[in-house]
């Protein structure tokens, strides 16, 4: 299963580069938030960046790096923050703990803890969005199933772009990755959001929330798979989901790209928070 290493041949050293640019930029350019915890965890911090208006009463995008779960940082990761705070939507980067420090349980507990945190901090806002790019998007789907009772907050989520996600993580028992994340069958399948929603169907808390499952063109053959997938399941049990491929785009340019306004991904999130015509 290549879902790992997949499109590393096209990462070029200035692409490396950008990461940390595309981050100093952001924090030089616009007002923020660095470094905020949301838990009493060493790792449990996230930063927040306001467009010029700022106020309580604005769209949040939660962004959740990837890196296999084993790697990545919230302090690379502000790619579309720029073209996003341009156009009035608050942007959260949010960092949690790494494997193998961190176990995937632990992880997908800090991200709710985060969205529950940005909730309460924020609660005039006009609608949260949680976007997360292949392990990222992983967590990120992971809220689709939690119990926010147990929160004693309902966070006010409307619309998840998943990007380059991977939702099934039993193929991944069979990789030499998995040393690290030392996962069971019993975790992988716990933590698998298709796995889930495929054995025990639930409705969707909001019908109205709009799920976009998204792959890059050059995606690996098992990135189409998973998204593929995990659409229909998505639409077999009620959601509302949409699926799409970005034209001429590998696993990470897809997420490079979104320094750019006038990117397809960019202008698919824009459209969506601003509940435009697409």
């Amino acid at each position: 299963m290549d879902v790992a290493g997949e499109g590393c041949k096209r990462e070029a050293p200035w692409k490396k580069m950008s990461k940390e640019t595309a981050t100093q930029r952001a924090r030089a350019s616009r007002r923020s938030l660095l470094d905020v915890p949301y838990g009493d965890g060493e790792g449990e911090k996230l930063d927040i960046y306001f467009p010029k208006e700022a106020s309580e009463a604005l769209p949040f995008l939660v962004f959740f790096h990837g890196g296999y779960w084993q790697s990545g940082s919230k302090d690379t990761s502000a790619f579309m923050v720029s073209p996003l705070t341009e156009e009035g939507v608050a942007v959260v980067i949010v960092a949690y703990d790494l494997a193998p420090k961190g176990a995937l349980d632990r992880m997908v507990d800090q991200v709710t803890q985060s969205i529950t945190f940005v909730q309460t901090r924020y609660p005039g806002n006009q609608g949260i969005y949680l976007c997360g790019h292949s392990a990222g998007a992983h967590l990120a789907a992971m809220m689709l199933l939690a119990d926010w009772t147990k929160r004693g907050v309902t966070p006010n989520l409307k619309g998840f772009f998943l990007v380059s996600g991977i939702y099934d993580l039993e193929p991944l028992m069979h990789t030499s990755e998995n040393a690290r994340l030392l996962t069971t069958l019993e975790d992988a399948q716990r933590n698998s959001p298709q796995w889930r929603l495929e054995t025990a169907p639930m409705p969707p808390k909001d019908p109205a929330c709009h799920i976009l499952v998204i792959v890059g063109q050059h995606d690996s053959p098992e990135f189409h798979r998973q998204s593929r997938e995990f659409y229909q399941t998505l639409r077999q049990g009620g959601w509302r989901a949409s699926l799409d491929e970005l034209h001429d785009v590998d696993h990470f340019e897809i997420l490079w790209n979104l320094t750019r306004k006038d990117f397809a991904l960019t202008q698919i999130i824009l459209k969506t928070i601003f509940q435009e015509s697409w």
